[in-house]
C-alpha cells in the first residue's frame, strides 16, 4: 500500500503553517483583485496583499518620490518601504474617496514631508551649537564652521540604525517607549544604538579638534 506524499509546509507569521501550493494560489488569486478589495485586505491585515499592492504601485511609488526629494536610490528606496508600511497601518482609514493610486501618492508624499521636516531639523540641531564668545576672532568662525562640518559628516556616516535612533530621540524627541516601537526592537536595543551614536558623533567631534 502506498501513501501520498505529504505536500511541503511553509511557516507563515504567527506560527501558523500552511501547505506552499495554497500559498501560492492564494497569491495568485489576491494578484487577480482589484486596488480596493487589496487594500480592504490590508485593513485586516492580510499581508500578502501589501505585498501584491506593493508589486502593482511600487515602481510608480519610486518614480514620484524620487521626483519630489533628489537623493540616492538606497534613500529613496527606505523612503518607498516606509511608504508601503504606512499604507499598512493606514488601510482601514481609506473611504473610497479617490483612487487607490492617489491614496497611495498622498501616503507617499506626507512620508517625504516628514522626512524633509526632519533632515532641517537636524540641521537646525546642529547649527545650534553655540556660538563662540563675541570676542571670537575670524579663526574661531572657522573652527566652528569645521566642527559644524564634521558633525553632519559624522551622522551621514552612522549606520541606518544608529541614525534612526539618535535623530527620532535626540532632534525629534520622541519618547523612548514610542521611539522603541517605531523601529519595531526592544527599549534596550534602543538604548544602546542612542549610545553608540552620540558616542560616534562625540568622538567625530573630538577627533577634530585634536587636529
Amino acid at each position: 500500500m502506498t501513501t501520498a506524499p505529504r505536500p511541503k509546509l511553509e511557516k507563515l507569521e504567527g506560527g501558523q503553517v500552511v501547505p506552499i501550493r495554497r500559498l501560492e494560489e492564494r497569491r495568485a488569486a489576491l494578484s487577480d483583485l482589484s486596488d480596493e478589495a487589496l487594500l480592504a485586505s490590508c485593513g485586516v491585515d492580510e499581508s500578502a496583499a501589501l505585498g501584491a499592492l506593493f508589486d502593482r504601485h511600487h515602481a510608480a511609488v519610486y518614480r514620484l518620490i524620487s521626483r519630489l526629494l533628489r537623493t540616492d536610490r538606497a534613500e529613496t528606496d527606505d523612503l518607498v518601504q516606509l511608504t508601503f508600511l504606512e499604507v499598512w497601518r493606514a488601510a482601514k482609514n481609506y473611504r473610497g474617496k479617490g483612487s487607490v493610486r492617489s491614496f497611495l501618492f498622498g501616503i507617499a508624499a506626507n512620508t517625504v514631508r516628514h522626512h524633509l521636516r526632519s533632515s532641517r531639523r537636524r540641521r537646525d540641531a546642529i547649527a545650534a551649537i553655540p556660538e563662540p564668545a563675541s570676542t571670537s576672532t575670524p579663526a574661531d568662525h572657522a573652527q566652528r564652521a569645521q566642527q559644524v562640518v564634521r558633525l553632519q559628516l559624522a551622522l551621514d556616516a552612522l549606520p541606518h540604525d544608529l541614525r534612526a535612533a539618535y535623530v527620532l530621540c535626540d532632534l525629534e524627541e520622541v519618547p523612548g517607549v514610542e521611539a522603541a516601537k517605531i523601529l519595531d526592537c526592544r527599549e534596550g536595543t534602543l538604548w544602546r544604538r542612542l549610545h553608540d551614536a552620540r558616542r560616534a558623533l562625540r568622538e567625530a567631534i573630538e577627533a577634530g579638534g585634536a587636529r
